[in-house]
C-alpha cells in the first residue's frame, strides 16, 4: 500500500483474538462512514530460538507463524466485509513486536483501532499492553474497542462523550469528538470536571470562605466559552455541556453511561512533559464500558 492511501486509511491490529475481530468490525463501519479503506495489520512475533535449533526447524517455525498470521488476517477481512459490505480492505503482515510495528505504521494512518485484549492477555486483565502502548505513543488517534465486559460487543447507540480540561491536548480531542458526532449524527456531551483537591482532602466540609457555588459558576462559564467556537464550526452537532464536581475518571464514566464512544486527550493539565499517557486516559482504557478514543497532539 502506498503512503498516500495509508494516510487516508483506518489501521487495525489483528492477532487472532475475538477482541481483534470486534475491532475489525468496528473499524469497517467507521471506514464506511468516512469513505476510507481498512488496513488490517498483523505483526508476527518470532519466538526466541536456541543456538542449537536446526536451521530447517527454525525455517518451519517461521513459515508456520507467518501462515497463521495470514489466516488471522483473512478471518478479520471476512468480519470487516460482513460488517460493512463494499468497504475496501487491505491486509499487511510484518515480522516484529506488535506494539512497535503498529506505532510505526500509525504515522501513515488516519486512525488506529485495536481490541482491548489480545491472545496473550492474562486472565482478568482488562486491557492489553499493546493497546496501552499504542494509545500512549501512536501518531494518530487510537481507538480501543470495548464493551461492558471484555467479551461484549461495543455499543452502537447513544451519544459521544468528550473530556474537556482547557488544554491544547483537550482541544484536539474536542475536535475529533465533534467530527465523530457529526459523522454519526448523534449528540455530543462535553464534560468538564473540577475538584479542589486541597479542599477535598483537607476538610470533610469546606471552610466558610470557599464559595463552591461561585467556583462551579466560573467553571460553567469557562466551559461555555471554550465550546463557543466549536459550536460555530459544527452547527449541526447537538452539544450538551456538563460541569461535574468530581475527579475526571469518575465524572467521565458517570456521564458516559449509555454512550457509544468516549474521547479524551492523551494527557490532561498537570501531566509531566514526556509522559505518554495520562492517568485518566489510561484508567478509561481499563474501565470504560464503550470504545475509548485517545487523541494525541498533532
Amino acid at each position: 500500500m502506498n503512503d498516500t492511501a495509508a494516510h487516508h486509511s483506518i489501521l487495525v491490529g489483528v492477532d487472532g483474538s475475538a477482541s481483534a475481530l470486534r475491532a475489525a468490525r468496528w473499524a469497517a463501519q467507521e471506514a464506511a462512514r468516512r469513505n476510507m479503506p481498512v488496513h488490517l495489520f498483523h505483526a508476527c512475533v518470532l519466538p526466541p530460538l536456541g543456538p542449537h535449533t536446526a536451521a530447517v526447524t527454525e525455517a518451519g517455525i517461521v513459515e508456520a507463524l507467518i501462515e497463521q498470521g495470514h489466516q488471522w488476517l483473512r478471518e478479520a477481512r471476512r468480519e470487516a466485509w460482513d460488517a460493512a459490505p463494499g468497504v475496501q480492505v487491505q491486509t499487511d503482515l510484518r515480522v516484529g513486536a506488535a506494539a512497535q510495528e503498529l506505532i510505526n505504521e500509525s504515522a501513515r494512518a488516519r486512525l488506529v483501532v485495536l481490541g482491548s485484549r489480545g491472545l496473550g492477555g492474562f486472565a482478568g486483565m482488562l486491557v492489553g499492553s499493546v493497546a496501552v502502548g499504542v494509545a500512549a505513543h501512536g501518531d494518530c488517534p487510537v481507538i480501543v474497542v470495548r464493551g461492558r465486559l471484555p467479551e461484549d460487543e461495543p455499543p452502537t447507540g447513544g451519544p459521544i462523550v468528550v473530556g474537556v480540561d482547557g488544554s491544547a491536548i483537550s482541544d484536539d480531542a474536542v475536535e475529533f469528538a465533534f467530527e465523530e458526532a457529526g459523522l454519526r449524527a448523534v449528540p455530543l456531551i462535553a464534560v468538564h470536571t473540577w475538584l479542589d483537591i486541597s479542599v477535598a482532602e483537607t476538610w470533610s466540609t469546606p471552610p466558610f470562605d470557599v464559595d463552591l457555588d461561585a467556583i462551579e459558576a466560573d467553571e460553567r462559564r469557562l466551559l461555555a466559552e471554550r465550546m463557543a467556537g466549536w459550536r460555530e464550526k459544527y452547527p449541526d452537532v447537538e452539544l450538551r455541556q456538563e460541569v461535574v464536581r468530581d475527579r475526571p475518571l469518575r465524572g467521565l464514566l458517570a456521564q458516559a453511561e449509555g454512550a457509544q464512544l468516549i474521547v479524551v486527550g492523551s494527557r490532561g493539565r498537570g501531566a509531566f512533559t514526556g509522559m505518554g499517557l495520562g492517568s485518566t486516559s489510561q484508567a478509561l482504557l481499563h474501565h470504560s464500558e464503550c470504545p475509548v478514543a485517545v487523541v494525541r497532539p498533532r
